[in-house]
């Protein structure tokens, strides 16, 4: 039998839980970079000042520290204050809307090139941070929310295929002619947290264009494998990028990770819409699909990548897809009552403890070879909160609320071991000017 640690609804599991949530909260705290943004973190937590900072990870952590501030952490406003400056401020486009990709370390303005350019992935999480910092009272993060509606609205959404366009250069005046369908499913996740907090229905519309379109049609007509690549009229690109299958953003083949993300967020939209009475289904077909095609039986942890009939291409272990499995079994779970998901709840959370966690530098481990062993062919360092952090609130949530929603309405169960100590450990950030609520 499993460790109670790993067992759903064990008291002993919800402890366990709060601590490594906490544990990832105390690392990625390193990230905050005093002039502006947040730091690429490397293997042991130091912040690299090389890197550019990036619209999506930016976005990424003001929204973690926004929840956290609903579930009291100390410090964790005046963080999620610093992002929505950087997102305001450097990363905002004041001539010609929306937000930078990225920018560069060591100025406040975006270069020319790939760093101007304007991308939905970006877009969708400015969104959810937006409405993240929103929901926690953080100053300036409506701002954030308007000015990345806007621009999904006038810009990349395209009313005659019930989706997004993937990027353009800066002032908008020409698009990519690709079509992703990883902007697109972050983008229905940011729609679906838009839609808690504001109730606005053409939020929840959007989320169930994109789901059908993406997941039903798409991945229902390629065995429940969620094609990645589409061209500029939507159709499948199976052979795009067919040589770079180590391609953080845009690898070859069907991310399985991505399949069990789905599956959630399917869920997600059937609490929203009950009348969506697909979803279920289709969220059992592709968890049943990603062990079959990504479930590694003789050392576990999911595939990266598989082709159109289900052959690995990339055998690498990233840690948000065991992130996403979590998500997945869990709302599974709830939804159905089968054991099976309790189980493989259970087995997830036992595989990422004995192989993600990283107990000496910290963090988790955010990709694996095929033998298990830290790898850094995709991904290097450990710059992502947002997956992991997810991943230990899942449980924690009441029924099936939103995650902001849960955490402003204390909905999310935060353990306290240490009666004596009774409060979440604070975040000391030197160099940050003090939050205003």
């Amino acid at each position: 039998m499993l460790d109670e640690r790993y067992q759903l609804d064990s008291p002993a599991h919800t402890v366990w839980l709060s601590a490594e949530s906490d544990r990832l909260v105390a690392f990625a705290s390193a990230a905050v970079n005093p002039s502006g943004g947040f730091s690429w973190l490397d293997s042991n937590g130091l912040p690299d000042a090389a890197r550019p900072l990036r619209l999506y990870a930016v976005a990424r952590m003001v929204h973690c520290f926004s929840v956290e501030h609903l579930l009291g952490r100390p410090d964790a406003a005046r963080i999620a204050a610093h992002g929505v400056s950087e997102l305001a401020g450097p990363l905002a486009d004041r001539e010609y809307d929306g937000f930078f990709a990225s920018r560069p370390p060591t100025t406040e303005t975006a270069d020319s090139g790939g760093a101007s350019r304007k991308e939905a992935y970006g877009h969708a999480f400015a969104l959810l941070a937006g409405v993240s910092g929103t929901r926690a009272a953080i100053g300036g993060a409506d701002d954030v929310m308007n000015r990345a509606r806007a621009a999904l609205d006038h810009r990349f959404w395209e009313p005659r295929f019930g989706a997004s366009r993937e990027s353009f250069d800066r002032d908008f005046a020409r698009c990519e002619d690709y079509r992703g369908q990883n902007s697109n499913m972050h983008l229905a996740e940011a729609y679906l947290a838009a839609y808690d907090l504001t109730r606005d229905e053409e939020f929840v519309d959007r989320a169930q264009l994109i789901a059908e379109r993406v997941v039903r049609d798409a991945g229902g007509s390629h065995g429940w494998r969620v094609p990645e690549h589409f061209t500029a009229d939507w159709t499948v690109d199976p052979e795009y990028n067919g040589d770079r299958p180590d391609d953080p953003f845009r690898p070859y083949g069907s991310l399985v990770g991505h399949s069990l993300e789905w599956a959630r967020l399917l869920l997600q939209l059937r609490a929203a819409r009950p009348t969506v009475q697909w979803t279920l289904a289709a969220a059992e077909a592709l968890f049943a699909r990603a062990i079959a095609d990504g479930w590694d039986t003789r050392i576990g942890g999911f595939l990266y990548s598989v082709d159109d009939h289900g052959r690995a291409v990339n055998r690498s272990r990233m840690h948000w897809a065991a992130a996403e499995a979590v998500g997945a079994a869990l709302w599974l779970y709830r939804a159905t009552g089968d054991p099976q998901y309790r189980d493989w709840y259970a087995e997830f959370w036992k595989w990422i403890d004995d192989h993600l966690v990283d107990r000496v530098g910290g963090s988790w481990w955010h990709e694996l070879d095929e033998r298990g062993r830290p790898s850094s062919t995709t991904w290097d360092g450990k710059p992502d909160l947002y997956h992991a952090w997810q991943a230990t609130l899942y449980a924690r949530v009441e029924g099936t609320l939103g995650i902001g929603e849960a955490a402003s309405r204390g909905r999310i169960a935060v353990a306290q071991p240490d009666r004596q100590n009774p409060t979440k450990p604070p975040i000391t950030i030197k160099g940050l000017p003090p939050h205003a609520p």
